[in-house]
This record gives structure tokens, C-alpha cells and sequence, in this order.
């Protein structure tokens, strides 16, 4: 009896996988496995034509399946691979997209998986969790595979590139669009369709603990960088998708966590600044996926609201994507907004409202089973349910998921993921994020600190709690498991034998008390005396001082928004009791958002910034360091003196970052400390550039005219250098209160000594427009200066012009 059930199972077995085959032809799939090709299976038909022809045919629970995200194994799904119990799972119907699925994070314990490296079992374990959907489901609707990417893919060992701050201070577009098609495709030979990047939010607020993962402060230049990261990972036929769709980056008093909620942002203020960036990557870069936000705005939820999801995205910026909610943004609705009086209502709202696909860190039948009673009871309409479906279907189309829904060669992915070619991009990026703040003479010299001379500094001191950190390189939307190379690390590698090298750490990133020691300083313990003291006394014994202090990965982040500014902990003291030995000190800061460093500035003698690196940041802080690179990056946000200025920021309205009489030379004045530390733009370099020979054509033209403008830049120095040409544009009268200038153009230029380059710009009506009192953008005649120079507050070149 046992030989005849085995035997039996034997030949079942053999059925259902010479049914799975007979499902796969030449050129089409039976996906719904009747015997014969279906519009929606027809790679020939048009896309509205299979989308129709499949939304024909499924059932309420089908559809409904497609509005859900299944967080991937480790955070909900608890199978690496598919199982029989899968069938009764709700995901039998399908599934939108399934998050984060065997990307072994390395901080996730519960998420550790065999199919994460190599990189081919990974491609493998993904066709096999793709291949149950398409032949255990009845119509096969392939998934859609998310994940993050804002500072490289967030996949064990993939390309690491620095945090997003720091991407931002390059000003390279080549650059920014190198990495985009680096995530894209590595996401494509990992089995990934769809990348949860770019941030596009613009950071107004410096304490906001999430500056650290956006572009900066200024829209124009966040939309551009935008542009090139969406379109680079669009070109390897995976989905971009950006976040966090809109007004997210503002909370009140820069306070995170729970309380994101309430941001001031006026409606004129909102367009021009907020949701710039999105209205341009999604004309230029045309990315096929937006995340929604969990804030509201002027008291309604975003993610709950028509106006945001439906008549902004999708009827006035053209938006043809689906919109996948940001975790617990459809919770939220009511249990924080408290604008519906259940969870249940709450799904109405959002559907209706034009999301798609919930994301959230619990099963998705927490919010398909209440979707569908909504639909049963005709509280939502089917044809409501259609449309947004239709959507996520619409894409799962475009990315080729019913033509080509495996990864076709799993071994490709140990040839394409995390190459030397990659690398080397990530570490030009690296370098082009480190931005020179400060580089005066030591006292008694006349020569700048910077760059070190080895043979000058033969005793070198490195200090400072981020000396030997490598946790700020490694973070929860990037790459994990990375060899890190830190600041001493690749100060010692750089030197050799050519110096000796100390280490002292010195203090700690933050004390026992901190945050409250921001507020109600303490004394120092025995154990941080002695540490201080022990880096004093080897500052003693070596020639120069690199101090490397900072923030660490516990001190700014997703919901780590800070109450001071400062350096945390006995880090000043630090620099403070360093300072009384004489002997030159570098400060390297390895942050995530401007710091209040005026000590810092005025008596240290160099300052480099080095954001939150990726894991070759001790290479390019080395390079830098003893002149092999010369920085050359910008500042993307503005720093300011103290919190108490906040909002502090570019662009900026006229009279609004204005001084008082009596304002000292340092910018004290008789009750308020004023002006920036530095500005936005703002950045050193080991030479020198001379901008000339400004063009502007024409001088006199129609409010509809492109206007061409050329600058000629030299570098007067004895170093190769890169500089970045920053176009400013001031509108003279207008018709409403508009900004005292805006960035609409920049290019990062690289110049040997002596050599000459004309930059040229293009400025589109686009370009001149404002928001006018009716809330229509228009260009005004009038008079327009445009303005070229090396910061926003460092104008080298002006000339004006007359539109008619």
C-alpha cells in the first residue's frame, strides 16, 4: 500500500511540473494555464489592451491582492522559498510587490539568509519565489521585487556610495547618474525590479535627522540630481521610486519620530520649494513609482488626499506610476491624523484618495481583508478598485515582468554586482563629497595647513571618537556587510613608511548624559579626563593633529532629529584641550547634518567635511588630506551659527536673513547673532579660480525666449582643482514677494593649472517663472540679474536683462 500512495504521489508530481513547463512557449506565457494565448499574455498587444483583458478576468480577491506589499523574509514573510502553506496564505490571489526579500541585512538578525551572497543564489532564490507565483497562482500575475537604494542598492556586499548629503555636495550629474545606473543594475541581476530611490525630500530644518539622506536645501538642484539617479536606474528596466511624496521634510521644530506631522509650509511655498523636485524628475526622468508620505498638510493626511495623489500627481505633473504608501502612512489616518474614526475607514480614504499598494511591517491581509468588505458592502466601488489596480498592473507591464518575468542568467549577478568598475565610482563619488571648509596657516607659517606635507609631518596624531568608526558608512537603506575602510586606516595606508601614525580616540562620540549635556552641561568623569588627557600628551609628542569627530549613526538618522546642533558629547573639550599644546590641527567631520562648529571654526586651523562616507571614505579623507585629491565639493545646505537662527536657508526672501545695526565684523549684533557660518554653495579649494568674460544672449528678449549664458573659469593656482560654476537668478519686480535669488544652473568643472573653460548655460522661460498671485506659474517681464558665482554669497559675475 505504501509503494502504490508513493507511486501515485511519484506520477502527481510529475503532472503538475509537466503542466508548469507546458505553461512556458516560445515567445508568450500561459500565465492563467488554459491552453491558449490570452491578450494579456500577448507580448505583440498593446499595453492598454492586456491590461483590460487581465483586469477582465480577476476575481474581488485577486484585485485586491494587487494593493498590498508582503515585507520580505525576516520582517514578515518567514519563508526563504516557497512552501505548501503558502496556499493558504493570502498571496495565493497574488501580491502588488514583495519588500526587502532576502537581502540579508546585516542589522536585522531575523533576516539573515544563505540566499543573499553570492549573488547568484540570490537571482536563483528570486526566480524560484517569481516561478511560484506565475504557476501556483490562477492568473500568474508576476511580482514586483522593491527594495531601497538611496546610497546603493540595500543588498548584502553590493556598491556602497556615500549618504545622500554627501552625493549632493558633489554637483555631479555624470557622476550622480553613473550611480543610478550602477543601483539599476544591479538590482536587475539580483532579481530587484523596482528601487525606492531617490529622496527627493528638500531639507529645510538642520536638526531634522533625516538631512542626512537627502540631496540638501535647495530644489532646483535636488530635482537635477533627482533627475540623473531616477533616469539611471530607469534605463536598466527597473522602477524608480522616489519618496516622500510631499511636504515630509519639515516637521515642526525639526522633531521627528511620531510627531511628523504639522509642517508650516504656506501653498506658494510648497510648490516652489517642496514640490519642485518632484514635478521635475517626474517630467524629465518620467519614474514609475512615488512613495506617499505620512504627514499631513494644512490638516490633511497626504497619503489620504485626492489633491496630493490624484490632482497634483497624476492630473497636473503627469505622474503615470503606482503610489506605494510609506510604513504605518494608512495606519496613521486614524490612529494619528485621527481624520477617520477607524482603520477600515481609513483604507477608504486612501484608496479613494488614488494610493495603490500599502506598505506596512505586518501582513497584508491587515489591510486587503478590510479592503475587500469595503468593496462587498459598496462602500468602495469596484470601478475605484479597477482603476487603481490598473495602475500597478500598468507598470508590472512596462517593466517586461509578463515577457520576461526571471532573471535570465543567476550567474551574472557574481559578474555584475559590486565590480571594480562600480567601486571605483563609488569612490570618485567619495572624493567629489568632501567639501573644504576652512585651511589657514598654522601660527608662525604663512603657507595653509592643507594639504599635509609628509615630509614636513613626519609625528602624526590622528584622534577623535570617528577615527576608527565605520558604522556611519554602513546604513539601514544602503549596502551592508562592506569592508570599511576608516579615517586611520586610510591614513596609515596612505602614509606607509613614510610617517608614523598615533591613535588616541579621545573621547567618546556622546557622554553618559547626552542630549541633556547639550543643555545642563556635567562634569568630566575620571575616564574622560584620563582620555583627553592621553591624547594631549601624544599631541605633545607628534607635529600635527587630525582630529576626526562627528556624529556617529545613533546621533542623526530616521528618527533621530536632534535639540542642538553642537558637537555631542566632550568632543569640544576634546578639540579645546588639543588646541592649548600648539601644535596645527586638522578637524575631519564624519556628520550627517550642518553642525554649529564656531569654535571650530575660528581656532582650528583646517576643516574638511566629509559627510557620512561610504566605506572607501578613509581613502579619499586620506587623499585629501596629503594633497593626492583636491576637494572640490560644495555645500548643499546651509550651516548656521546657532539653532536659535532656524530656518536659516537658500533661497531665502528678501529682508528675511537680515542683519540689525551695529553688526560687528563677525556678524554679532546687538541682540542676535546673524549671517551663516557658511552658506549655501560654499566650499575651498588647495587653488584658486578666476571667472571672466561673462555672456548673457540675448540682453533684450520676449518673457518666452531661452536665454544662453557663458562664463570663462581659469585656474590661477599651481594644483589641478575642480570648481563648481553656480548661475543665480534674481527677479527684480514682481508681482508677489519672490525669493532674493534662485540656483538654476551649476556644472563641476576640473582644471589643471593655467587651464581655461567656458561653461555654458541654458535658462528656459521655465527657469524665470514664478507663482504668481492667481497661482499659475508665469515668467513677468522685467528685469532679471543674472548672476554667476563661486557660493550664493560669493557673486563673482553679474549682468541684467530685459524680458518683454
Amino acid at each position: 500500500m505504501k509503494f502504490i500512495v508513493t507511486a501515485f504521489t511519484m506520477l502527481a508530481t510529475s503532472a503538475t511540473l509537466f503542466a508548469q513547463k507546458s505553461i512556458y512557449h516560445k515567445d508568450w506565457i500561459d500565465f492563467n494555464k488554459n491552453g491558449k494565448k490570452d491578450i494579456y499574455e500577448d507580448p505583440a498587444a498593446s499595453l492598454e489592451a492586456r491590461v483590460k483583458d487581465l483586469l477582465g478576468q480577476m476575481t474581488i480577491d485577486e484585485k485586491t491582492c494587487q494593493t498590498a506589499t508582503l515585507y520580505g523574509f525576516g520582517r514578515v514573510l518567514k519563508d526563504e522559498q516557497p512552501t505548501p502553506g503558502w496556499k493558504n496564505e493570502v498571496w495565493k490571489d497574488g501580491i502588488a510587490n514583495i519588500d526587502e526579500m532576502l537581502n540579508g541585512l546585516a542589522r536585522n538578525k531575523r533576516a539573515q539568509t544563505k540566499y543573499s551572497y553570492p549573488f547568484s543564489a540570490h537571482a536563483t532564490a528570486i526566480n524560484n519565489v517569481q516561478r511560484w507565483f506565475i504557476e501556483e497562482t490562477r492568473l500568474g500575475i508576476p511580482v514586483d521585487f522593491t527594495n531601497e537604494g538611496i546610497h546603493g542598492l540595500n543588498h548584502d556586499h553590493a556598491t556602497a556610495f556615500p549618504a545622500p548629503i554627501g552625493i549632493g555636495s558633489s554637483w555631479n550629474r555624470n557622476l550622480v547618474r553613473q550611480m543610478g545606473q550602477i543601483v539599476g543594475r544591479e538590482a536587475k541581476a539580483l532579481g530587484y525590479t523596482n528601487v525606492y530611490a531617490p529622496i527627493l525630500d528638500v531639507a529645510r530644518d538642520q536638526r531634522w535627522g533625516r538631512v542626512v539622506e537627502t540631496y540638501g536645501e535647495e530644489p532646483f538642484l535636488i530635482g537635477q540630481l533627482g533627475t540623473e539617479m531616477a533616469a539611471g536606474i530607469q534605463e536598466n528596466g527597473v522602477a524608480s521610486t522616489l519618496k516622500h511624496f510631499a511636504v515630509y521634510s519639515i516637521p515642526k521644530g525639526g522633531r521627528d519620530g511620531n510627531a511628523r506631522t504639522d509642517p508650516h509650509v504656506a501653498p506658494r511655498e510648497m510648490h516652489q520649494l517642496f514640490l519642485y523636485p518632484f514635478k521635475k524628475v517626474i517630467a524629465n526622468a518620467h519614474p514609475m513609482g512615488i512613495m506617499s508620505s505620512y504627514n499631513d498638510w494644512d490638516g490633511i493626511p497626504v497619503t489620504a488626499s485626492h489633491y496630493f495623489l490624484t490632482e497634483l500627481l497624476r492630473q497636473q505633473f503627469g505622474f503615470d506610476g503606482y503610489v506605494v504608501s510609506d510604513s504605518r502612512a494608512v495606519e496613521f489616518v486614524s490612529e494619528k491624523h485621527h481624520v477617520a474614526k477607524d482603520y477600515k475607514e481609513a483604507v477608504k480614504m486612501v484608496i479613494e484618495a488614488g494610493l495603490n499598494v500599502r506598505t506596512e511591517f505586518d501582513p497584508p491581509e491587515t489591510f486587503i481583508r478590510p479592503l475587500r468588505e469595503l468593496v462587498k458592502e459598496g462602500s468602495l466601488s469596484v470601478e475605484t478598485l479597477n482603476q487603481r489596480v490598473a495602475e500597478v498592473l500598468r507598470v508590472k507591464f512596462r517593466l517586461g515582468l509578463f515577457d520576461q518575468p526571471y532573471v535570465k542568467d543567476p550567474k551574472n549577478a557574481d559578474r555584475t554586482v559590486a565590480t571594480k568598475e562600480s567601486e571605483a565610482v563609488a569612490l570618485q563619488l567619495n572624493r567629489e563629497s568632501l567639501v573644504l571648509l576652512k585651511n589657514a596657516p598654522p601660527q608662525g607659517q604663512t603657507q595653509p595647513l592643507l594639504p599635509l606635507s609628509a615630509s614636513q609631518y613626519k609625528k602624526i596624531l590622528v584622534t577623535g571618537p570617528l577615527a576608527d568608526e565605520k558604522s556611519h558608512a554602513i546604513s539601514r537603506y544602503g549596502p551592508s556587510n562592506k569592508e570599511v575602510i576608516s579615517v586611520l586606516e586610510g591614513i596609515r595606508n596612505y602614509v606607509g613608511n613614510g610617517a608614523t601614525v598615533a591613535y588616541e580616540k579621545g573621547c567618546e562620540v556622546a557622554d553618559a548624559t547626552w542630549p541633556e549635556s547639550e543643555i545642563i552641561e556635567t562634569p568630566l568623569t575620571e575616564v574622560e579626563t584620563a582620555a583627553i588627557d592621553k591624547a594631549v600628551e601624544a599631541a605633545k609628542q607628534n607635529d600635527v593633529v587630525i582630529a576626526v569627530v562627528g556624529e556617529d549613526d545613533k546621533r542623526v538618522g530616521e528618527s533621530l532629529s536632534r535639540t542642538g546642533l553642537n558637537l555631542p558629547g566632550r568632543q569640544l573639550k576634546l578639540l579645546q584641550a588639543l588646541k592649548k599644546t600648539g601644535k596645527p590641527i586638522v578637524m575631519i567631520l564624519i556628520n550627517g547634518q550642518p553642525l554649529t562648529i564656531n569654535w571650530e571654526n575660528r581656532y582650528l586651523d583646517a576643516i574638511l567635511e566629509a559627510w557620512f562616507p561610504g566605506p572607501q571614505g578613509g581613502i579619499a579623507v586620506a587623499e585629501a588630506v596629503f594633497g593626492a585629491y583636491n576637494p572640490g565639493g560644495k555645500l548643499t545646505m546651509t550651516f548656521p551659527k546657532t539653532t536659535g537662527q532656524i530656518e536659516l536657508n537658500f533661497p531665502f526672501k528678501p529682508a528675511s536673513h537680515a542683519g540689525q545695526p551695529g553688526d560687528g565684523p563677525n556678524g554679532y549684533g546687538r541682540t542676535a547673532v546673524v549671517g551663516a557660518l557658511y552658506p549655501f554653495g560654499y566650499g575651498l579649494s588647495y587653488t584658486r579660480f578666476e571667472y571672466s568674460d561673462l555672456q548673457v544672449s540675448p540682453e533684450k528678449g520676449k518673457t518666452q525666449s531661452d536665454i544662453q549664458v557663458a562664463v570663462t573659469v581659469k585656474n590661477t593656482g599651481v594644483v589641478k582643482g575642480d570648481d563648481v560654476v553656480q548661475l543665480y537668478v534674481k527677479d527684480r519686480v514682481s508681482s508677489v514677494t519672490t525669493y532674493e535669488s534662485v540656483l538654476r544652473g551649476f556644472e563641476r568643472v576640473s582644471l589643471n593649472p593655467g587651464e581655461v573653460k567656458t561653461v555654458h548655460f541654458k535658462l528656459t522661460p521655465e527657469d524665470l517663472s514664478i507663482l504668481d498671485k492667481d497661482m499659475h506659474f508665469v515668467v513677468e517681464p522685467g528685469t532679471f540679474d543674472i548672476m554667476i558665482g563661486s557660493s550664493s554669497e560669493d557673486i563673482r559675475l553679474k549682468k541684467s536683462i530685459e524680458l518683454e
